[in-house]
């Protein structure tokens, strides 16, 4: 801990040692948020707690800006509690041990938590100067956001006058970000019916795909193993009769699927067919996904002799097989307004079958939220037209880019006088705490997200550049000092 004394800003990473010292694992953020309160009443300013944990502090406007607009400054309190095998810390009860190395401040054999204990050290910071320039601040602490942004769903916003929102949640330097996607996660079931049959039972396997997470890699165009399999099921049924067993592939909707696995009973007559067929479809696949998959297999095998089996009948097996073929998947509509940003995309992520009904779960994004809207009203329409429904859950609202921001504004001139250079104006397809707030906040609702450059977040490999929270801070302070 020693070795935090003479980091710079001195004022920030002091709240950070602080903060460490508190066990604030998601879930856990009992302490941490007392913590905050105390805070508060040390400094005789006005707070409120609510019963979630979620905390606002009130800080007035230094002199010269009592009639400024105030300014809200968010981060939340709780962190992802990851160690080593080895280690013997309790992340339920202890505090964390810091080190330094060079230009980088880590946790030992643990998680670090500046994702986003750094928001938090920074807002203290702030609070806590009568050196620095600033509007009336509100400082707006959730809790629980690594687990669904619970405490931005739950936080009761009418106390909150700012409506310019600087977030400090994001891990590169450099970048402003100014808009994320809403989602919902969306799981279509379409009954099915069972009999018992009798043939030789083939299993189907697609795998070798890099798969990857939904908000961020659905650009690269890796194959969705789900959506593969259904069109291999689709080719092998224009030469064959079958009846489906099994269907399984992926178990999270945010995970494009890189794995997925079917069995079929079939008449013996046909296994020579089939497995040709799917070795044509492996060297179709091959071609086609040849730069983003290149080592994607298909693998066919048979059990012989004849078995008998509980298989969907011929029209769930029909009905089964056109869903898959007919689903949307994958990106659908790009930004028109800030480029090579994906707008709005759906991920089969996770497909499963039991006795009684086949389960596709979906990942549906966008920064639109009628286009979000769009998407699921397709997912009904499709699946009702096979007998099926969707239900929906974890829905969170979007942040739309304002194409008149006088907050971006302000950043990108201050970002531009310490550092000569404009910052890169970004989008991200996955959501923030932003779009919450945004979704009750209203109309003139204005925010930015910035950070300092971390990597292994939600690792024991997690890092904190500390010249990177120098600059940052400095952005800060002169966004604040700027927003007259």
């Amino acid at each position: 801990m020693d070795e935090l004394k003479n980091l710079q800003p001195e004022a920030v990473f002091d709240f950070f040692r602080e903060l460490a010292a508190i066990p604030h694992g998601s879930g856990n953020t009992g302490q941490i948020s007392d913590y905050l309160v105390k805070f508060a009443k040390d400094r005789g300013l006005e707070y409120y707690q609510d019963e979630a944990n979620n905390v606002v502090i009130f800080k007035p406007a230094s002199p010269g800006y009592e009639d400024a607009p105030r300014v809200m400054i968010q981060g939340h309190m709780d962190m992802v509690c990851e160690k080593t095998p080895d280690s013997a810390i309790d992340m339920e009860k202890d505090g964390l041990t810091l080190a330094v190395d060079g230009d980088w401040l880590y946790a030992e054999n643990t998680t670090l938590g500046g994702d986003d204990g750094i928001a938090v050290a920074m807002a203290l910071a702030a609070m806590d100067s009568d050196e620095l320039q600033h509007p009336g601040i509100d400082a707006v602490f959730t809790v629980d956001e690594e687990i669904g942004m619970l405490g931005a769903e739950a936080i009761d916003v009418s106390r909150i006058s700012a409506r310019k929102m600087i977030n400090i949640d994001s891990e590169e330097e450099g970048i402003i970000t100014v808009s994320c996607a809403g989602g919902v996660t969306a799981s279509v079931h379409l009954p099915v019916r069972r009999q018992t049959g009798r043939g030789v039972l083939c299993h189907i396997r697609i795998d070798g795909l890099l798969g990857g997470h939904s908000g961020i890699e659905i650009d690269k165009e890796h194959g969705n193993a789900n959506i593969m399999m259904g069109r291999l099921l689709y080719a092998l049924s224009e030469h064959a009769d079958f009846s489906l067993v099994k269907l399984a592939g992926g178990t999270k909707d945010n995970a494009i699927c890189k794995l997925s696995e079917a069995e079929i009973l079939t008449e013996s007559a046909d296994i020579d067919a089939l497995r040709d067929l799917c070795d044509e479809m492996n060297k179709t696949f091959a071609h086609e996904l040849r730069s983003s998959d290149p080592e994607v297999r298909v693998t066919f095998t048979a059990e012989t002799p004849e078995v008998s089996a509980e298989a969907l009948d011929r029209d769930s097996t029909r009905r089964v097989i056109a869903y898959l073929m007919q689903t949307p998947n994958g990106i659908q509509n790009m930004s028109t307004e800030i480029e090579g940003l994906v707008e709005t995309s759906l991920n089969l992520g996770a497909l499963s079958m039991d006795e009684a009904e086949m389960v596709a779960v979906y990942a549906v994004r966008s920064s639109v939220a009628t286009r979000k809207d769009y998407l699921c009203d397709k997912l009904e329409s499709l699946s009702a037209l096979l007998g099926g429904s969707v239900q929906y859950s974890g829905a969170y609202p979007g942040w739309e880019y304002r194409e008149d921001s006088a907050l971006r504004d302000t950043c990108i001139e201050a970002y531009t006088k310490l550092y000569g250079k404009a910052p890169e104006i970004d989008a991200i397809h996955a959501g923030l705490e932003c779009g919450l707030f945004a979704g009750k906040m209203g109309d003139d609702f204005d925010a930015v997200s910035f950070g300092p450059d971390m990597s292994g977040v939600h690792t024991t490999d997690e890092k904190l550049s500390i010249s990177s929270v120098e600059r940052t801070w400095k952005l800060l302070c002169e966004i604040l000092k700027n927003c007259r």
